[in-house]
């Protein structure tokens, strides 16, 4: 499906996923360059930062078929974030991540699209488990693993904010394992 002249990847309810272009620098540096969005990873960088961010992620969808998505709303067609995969990281097969920007704060979006690409790594990458990295201070982004269906793992070290970060995971064979036992379950309440 197209986009204009991007490929829209895959969509949820109200979002579509699309793969990072260059053309897409301005929209998502008004993300990475904020510095109340960023204040829990590490900081907003510099122009210069992020155009070696994003041409780093663009690489790395073309080597390993995935990355960081640019997310767009369907109702308004405004680029709202990020939210994808970084690198294998601390034995896990990828790291979820996700960035939007303020006005997207507080209506869901966050859930549905760390949803979203857990949906689509079950269905299309080859990716067993996906941990995710968490500030302490950061409430909400915890609030968002928890409803994404990640488990809260403990605290481990994290050298790019040089503290001690909540941990969380997502198994997709645990998932599927859970999806099954639910299901088992509601055959013999009935």
């Amino acid at each position: 499906m197209k986009r204009g002249k991007e490929m829209i990847l895959f969509e949820s309810e109200r979002l579509s996923y699309l793969t990072l272009e260059l053309t897409d620098f301005d929209e998502i540096y008004q993300i990475w360059g904020d510095s109340e969005i960023l204040q829990y990873c590490g900081g907003a960088g510099t122009k210069e930062r992020e155009a070696q961010a994003l041409q780093y992620y663009m690489n790395m969808y073309k080597e390993k078929g995935f990355s960081p998505f640019k997310v767009v709303r369907k109702d308004t067609n405004e680029t709202i974030g990020v939210c994808g995969f970084n690198p294998p990281s601390r034995g896990y097969d990828t790291e979820i991540m996700y960035h939007l920007a303020k006005n997207a704060w507080g209506q869901g979006f966050a859930t549905e699209a760390v949803q979203a690409c857990i949906e689509y790594a079950k269905s299309t990458l080859r990716i067993r488990n996906v941990g995710a990295s968490v500030d302490p201070k950061n409430a909400a982004s915890q609030r968002v693993l928890t409803k994404a269906g990640f488990k809260y793992i403990g605290l481990k070290w994290c050298e790019e904010t040089k503290q001690n970060e909540k941990y969380y995971e997502f198994d997709m064979s645990r998932s599927e394992k859970q999806f099954i036992r639910s299901i088992v379950d509601e055959v013999i309440e009935a």
